[in-house]
């Protein structure tokens, strides 16, 4: 009899320990979502996201045409997206914008910000109000058409989420002096382009309003929540 009952409890606390840990994971999961009602039913002061440079920026050695005691705002641009439309600046007016700087051939960093950008790009597609813009330091290897080819493999659709090239001195300048990330150019070698990890989190008025790791889970989701509490405040505005 004891060895009866020793097969039959067997089963039921492996049944307790999948449902615990169903359980846990259903927990996991709503914790972004828990975090976000609070925040929106406390109202958009509870949880202020910070306007960077506000005063301007550090120029020291005035390689950027910024002022340095005002307000900043992300430059005019315009560039050419993976299925050759002109997209810039004029099409952030209004929308939640979240920018990175890539590129296709990239050996190291970009693939992991492409899938996490994927993430971000899964959680606000039906949202007109979000923007994704993905700009190539490479742009003399980067054509729109091989920007298409980049941009099928990460279920990107032009107009949600661009896939920008243009002229290499206009890509610096703004990644620079706009964006203000450091960003070295290669000379067509892979191994030898630098540009940020950072996802960029910009504002319908064109500031920025916040930078977070491409290459880390944690800060996306970050991301992604902030960008949520700046739809919100939009609303009410």
């Amino acid at each position: 009899m004891g060895h009866f009952n020793l097969l039959f409890c067997y089963p039921t606390t492996m049944r307790s320990i999948r449902i615990l840990q169903g359980f846990v994971l259903v927990c996991i999961l709503l914790v972004p979502i828990l975090i976000f009602l609070f925040l929106k039913s406390f109202g958009t002061n509870t949880y202020d996201i910070p306007v960077f440079y506000e005063k301007g920026v550090d120029n020291p050695f005035q390689e950027c045409p910024i002022a340095d005691t005002t307000q900043h705002y992300i430059p005019e641009f315009s560039f050419t997206n993976q299925v050759g439309d002109e997209v810039g600046r004029s099409d952030m007016e209004g929308k939640i914008t979240i920018v990175d700087f890539f590129f296709t051939s990239c050996p190291s960093i970009c693939p992991k910000m492409s899938a996490e950008m994927e993430r971000v790009n899964d959680m606000f597609r039906d949202d007109d109000r979000v923007h994704i813009m993905s700009i190539s330091i490479d742009p003399q290897f980067d054509t729109p058409e091989v920007l298409q080819e980049y941009a099928e493999e990460h279920g990107a659709k032009a107009g949600k989420w661009d896939f920008l090239t243009g002229g290499v001195q206009e890509t610096y300048d703004l990644a620079k002096c706009g964006f203000i990330i450091p960003t070295i150019d290669g000379l067509g070698i892979p191994d030898d382009f630098a540009h940020s990890d950072k996802f960029m989190l910009i504002d319908e008025l064109g500031r920025i309003r916040g930078y977070y790791s491409g290459t880390s889970r944690e800060d996306v989701d970050l991301l992604m929540l902030e960008t949520k509490v700046l739809l919100h405040a939009s609303e009410g505005n």
